[in-house]
């Protein structure tokens, strides 16, 4: 399904041809979604109904949002997966460096007339018909604003909150080196809108459930740090996630906390899945490239975050990210 691989500019003009020309365009971003992921659609979504536009939005299963986004508007205005168009002439995939990222929603894409992929990873694989990827946007968020000033249609509140949401995410609240005088333009842009900020930063960050911080102080009590490779790692079992009444979705911020140890270069929190295989999340605060150990094992991402999936036991998979250190 490859398409040619426009200049960005380019891309982002002939995608907002094919939305404006469609009669329902289909959404879609990656597996378990994060802030950008979720924040992107939902902004392009709430864009096109307030102007008319017919689109329905979704993400693969497990169906489930992470609590720390419950303030995002318009989850409600979120389409299940298995009742998304099989065969949309129009489809956008948020933030979802491959179609295997799509999970059950893989298929539409496949058989999608026009797939408009918008992601600002360097790993992407392109495998749309148009292809707005640009590494250098801070989020995919980024993009889809300038996507949505590409169709010359006007801002929602509900869309600059999502817009947001997905700008704060990706930056790390500001504090990650894509963090650029346009980003801070663009979030002004967006804080005009009346957006809760400090609202939307506690839910998003600082809030959690008593039952996740006791599951959050077994798991960095197992911590283990590698001084000679910098390296600082641990795990989440679906049995600590039981014992302690916790979703797989509470933990996704785990690995910022890991991060804020001194003596490591690079940090890891491998998750196990309901289906047993593990999550790897990867982040480095430093000359480290986390993105070239992803992709060696499948995955993807960015220079200071990255992950993948694995079925091999975790003490296999500590040793290759060790031997790639």
């Amino acid at each position: 399904m490859s398409g040619e691989d426009l200049p960005v500019e380019d891309a982002l003009t002939r995608a907002a041809e094919v939305i404006a020309d469609a009669s329902e365009v289909a959404l879609a971003c990656h597996v378990s979604p994060d802030g950008d992921a979720l924040g992107s659609m939902l902004g392009l979504h709430h864009t096109l109904r307030a102007a008319g536009i017919t689109s329905v939005a979704s993400f693969p299963e497990p169906f489930l949002i992470a609590p720390h986004y419950r303030e995002l508007p318009g989850l409600d205005l979120l389409t299940p997966p298995d009742r998304f168009p099989r065969e949309p002439s129009v489809m956008v995939t948020f933030d979802s460096g491959s179609l295997s990222r799509l999970g059950d929603l893989e298929g539409p894409a496949k058989s999608a007339t026009e797939l408009i992929v918008i992601d600002h990873h360097v790993s992407n694989q392109r495998y749309g018909t148009i292809n707005v990827i640009d590494p250098e946007s801070a989020a995919s968020g980024v993009l889809v604003r300038r996507l949505i000033d590409r169709l010359g249609l006007p801002l929602t509140r509900d869309a600059a909150v999502c817009l947001y949401a997905a700008l704060v995410c990706d930056t790390g609240r500001f504090q990650y080196e894509s963090t650029t005088s346009e980003v801070f333009e663009l979030a002004g842009e967006l804080a005009a809108f009346e957006v809760p900020i400090a609202e939307l930063s506690r839910t998003l960050f600082e809030e959690h459930r008593f039952a996740y911080l006791q599951l959050l102080a077994d798991v960095l009590m197992r911590a283990q740090l590698v001084a000679d490779k910098r390296f600082v790692w641990t795990y989440v079992s679906q049995d600590d996630l039981a014992r302690h009444g916790v979703t797989f979705e509470e933990i996704e911020g785990l690995i910022d906390v890991l991060r804020r140890t001194r003596e490591a270069e690079v940090s890891c929190v491998l998750k196990e899945a309901a289906d047993g295989t593990w999550r790897i999340s990867l982040r480095s605060v430093g000359h480290v490239d986390v993105r070239n150990i992803a992709e060696a094992q499948g995955g993807g991402g960015h220079r200071f975050a990255a992950g993948f999936t694995s079925d091999e036991p975790v003490d296999r998979i500590v040793a290759k990210i060790l031997g790639a250190l």
